[in-house]
């Protein structure tokens, strides 16, 4: 245990101290006027069940990032969100990249884990991972964000192997009026944003909004400025209109062009080192459009459909360009099947194609290629006792172009034991299925110069080492076990423990072979197995009636095995320890006054290794202070990564030369009439 982990626990000891006997007597509460832990736990969620359920109704590990606590934190993208949830890991690699996962296996391509926005998937069949740098919107207009720790396949599909995290916005009605926000700091130099909600008929309501920001670039482990400053332009539209008393219409659309910076490490064939350090810039560009229609039948019976078009584009230079347009149609019914039975099932399609360049003899197998994607799924969840015993039993099948078929089913018990008690367990499948890159993709990852001590071959010529898909490459599947405890035992304070056991099949290696002359190729095959075991726990509390409190710890261990006939030499150098064992974050949440508030939030990471590189545990405090000015004027200080001058967080698998955190501030002014 290092002095950092038990600072954070002093630190943690004398707020909890400082709050005194409040916690002795409910009655202190009485006069609470604010968003309390028994308004939390009715928090109706919908990506467990794909249906409106309260959270302490739902069989799975999850939490609720909502708009107070998006407002509060004082981040300012989505990404930097999610370190409030226990479960997730995230680090940034520079200024503009991040490693985000759940339940383990970090990096920037972490491929495991599924993000939608609106129920839109952003994940790209390219890396079967995330662009962060691009999933963006007005915070202001998110609702919640839903982040569900473990398999949700079983409804969600291939790819929500280890998380789910679902990105929902306010409905237009939700968003009426004009809202302004400006602002500048250290790191973000300038941003702003305009929103303007209005309705078109009593049943129809819409808004626009557009939003930029241009941000300063980290620094270089010596101190000096890195080359990763970036900025963005996007806007967008939402519309909900209730067509019947039964049916309701959704339209919503987002474009956005924006520019990266980046420092590069990029294996050439020029000699004599055969590598070049870049600084340049990757632009990416795209647009959405999404449609969804919805009829209530009555509180046990709905259906849906929705379908949307997404086009992104991004070159990556040094790597690859991407061209990509995706189609998605999705329906899904529910309705109450004999007694105590509340069945859901839905089939979808979705189709992409996307055209790939490469540079510097980075290849794929066809520059242009057409993905469909077929699916059906159905689950079943039946009260055994109703409102106290109820069993989930479902299952999803695909259809891919790599793998073909695949099913994922999940059974999961609650037992509501008392108001004050609740337990459940879950046994799930999942699988995460080839990507593009694993299929027929050609990366070059190393040159060794001719004499190099580390050339794998005998001669004066230079040796090429490349990573190549295979298509024999299969899915990776999971098992995954998981328990569940919630314990409220005052409206006032609350705990939510998980704990689970994963156990990977087919994991992904790189086996070396021998290629053209003076050529090493690491082929993707199915070699390994990998275990990891771990617990989550949130502890909330309201100490005083103006005063939160919350607690987030995770402990995590993952051990990978290779097969006996595997000569892989770098699946655990890269993956076994990328996620840190233990993670503790701490919020406060103060209202000083009517028009006041003080937010503080601290923050543990444990040390990683990738590469067999150490990167050092960090603690660091963030803090925001808000005023309102008057009644839709709004004046907020915030300073981030206090503590220390910079800290590193994480090391890329692939050639982006990391850089440093700096702390850094920010003042924003946001009007809302």
């Amino acid at each position: 245990m290092t002095f950092k982990f038990v600072l954070l626990l002093f630190f943690v000891s004398i707020f909890l101290l400082l709050s005194g006997g409040s916690f002795a007597s409910e009655d202190s509460f009485s006069d609470f006027t604010d968003f309390s832990i028994e308004q939390l736990l009715h928090v109706e969620v919908t990506s467990v069940g794909k249906k409106t359920q309260r959270l302490t109704d739902a069989a799975a590990a999850i939490y609720v990032i909502t708009s107070d606590d998006l407002l509060r934190s004082g981040v300012t993208s989505i990404p930097e969100a999610l370190r409030m949830v226990p479960g997730i890991q995230v680090a940034r690699i520079d200024a503009n990249k991040w490693a985000i996962s759940a339940r383990g296996f970090n990096g920037r391509f972490a491929n495991k884990l599924l993000v939608l926005i609106d129920g839109r998937s952003v994940y790209t069949p390219l890396f079967s991972g995330v662009y962060w740098d691009v999933q963006d919107t007005l915070l202001e207009d998110i609702e919640r964000i839903e982040v569900i720790r473990g398999p949700g396949a079983t409804l969600w599909g291939a790819n929500a192997v280890n998380g789910v995290i679902n990105i929902i916005t306010r409905r237009a009605e939700e968003t009426q009026g004009v809202l302004v926000s400006t602002g500048a700091g250290s790191e973000e130099r300038s941003f702003g944003s305009v929103r303007f909600g209005s309705q078109a008929s009593d049943q129809t309501f819409y808004r626009i909004y557009g939003k930029y920001f241009e941000r300063d670039a980290f620094v270089t482990s010596s101190g000096d400025d890195a080359a990763d400053d970036w900025n963005s332009l996007r806007g967008g539209f939402r519309l909900d209109s209730a067509l019947t008393n039964v049916d309701n219409l959704t339209l919503q659309g987002d474009i956005y062009n924006g520019q990266a910076g980046q420092t590069d490490s990029i294996v050439t064939s020029i000699p004599p080192d055969y590598r070049q350090i870049y600084e340049q810039d990757s632009g990416f560009s795209g647009g959405n459009l999404l449609g969804r229609w919805e009829r209530i039948f009555s509180a046990e019976s709905d259906l849906s459909l929705q379908a949307y078009y997404d086009h992104t584009y991004r070159d990556d230079e040094g790597i690859l360009e991407e061209k990509r347009d995706t189609f998605d149609v999705d329906f899904q019914h529910r309705f109450a099947l004999f007694k105590n039975h509340d069945v859901i099932w839905g089939l979808g399609y979705r189709m992409t194609h996307d055209v790939i360049k490469g540079y510097f003899d980075n290849t794929v197998g066809s520059d242009r290629e057409n993905d469909h994607l077929f699916n059906a799924f159905m689950q079943d969840e039946y009260a055994i006792v109703p409102n106290e015993l109820s069993l989930v039993v479902g299952s999803k099948f695909e259809h891919n172009e790599y793998s073909g078929f695949e099913y994922q089913p999940n059974i999961r018990l609650l037992w509501n034991v008392d108001p004050q008690h609740t337990l459940w367990g879950a046994v799930s499948r999942a699988v995460r299925t080839p990507s593009r890159i694993e299929d027929d993709g050609h990366l070059i990852t190393e040159i060794f110069p001719p004499g190099d001590n580390q050339n794998p071959f005998p001669y004066p010529e230079a040796a090429v080492v490349t990573v190549d898909g295979s298509h024999d490459f299969d899915s990776e599947t999971l098992l995954a076990y998981e328990v569940g405890y919630r314990y409220v035992p005052i409206n006032r304070f609350s705990v939510d423990f998980a704990a689970f056991i994963n156990t990977y099949d087919n994991y992904r290696t790189g086996e070396p072979r021998l290629g053209i002359p003076f050529n090493v190729q690491n082929v993707a095959e199915n070699n390994a197995e990998a275990k990891a075991h771990g617990i989550e726990l949130l502890i909330d509390w309201w100490p005083l009636k103006w005063w939160e409190l919350e607690t987030a710890y995770t402990y995590f261990k993952l051990d990978i095995d290779l097969d006996r006939d595997s000569n892989d030499q770098g699946t655990l150098s890269l993956y076994e320890k990328s996620s840190p064992q233990n993670q503790l974050s701490f919020r406060s949440s103060m209202n000083l006054s009517s028009s006041v508030k003080l937010d503080l939030w601290l923050r543990y990471v444990d040390e990683i290794f990738f590469d067999s590189i150490r990167v050092d545990d960090y603690l660091v405090l963030d803090a925001r202070l808000a005023w309102q000015l008057t009644k839709n004027l709004e004046l907020s200080l915030v300073l981030q990564n206090l503590m220390d001058d910079r800290h590193q967080e994480f090391i890329a698998e692939y050639r982006t030369i990391e850089s440093e955190v700096p702390c850094g501030g920010y003042g924003s002014l946001t009007w809302r009439y």
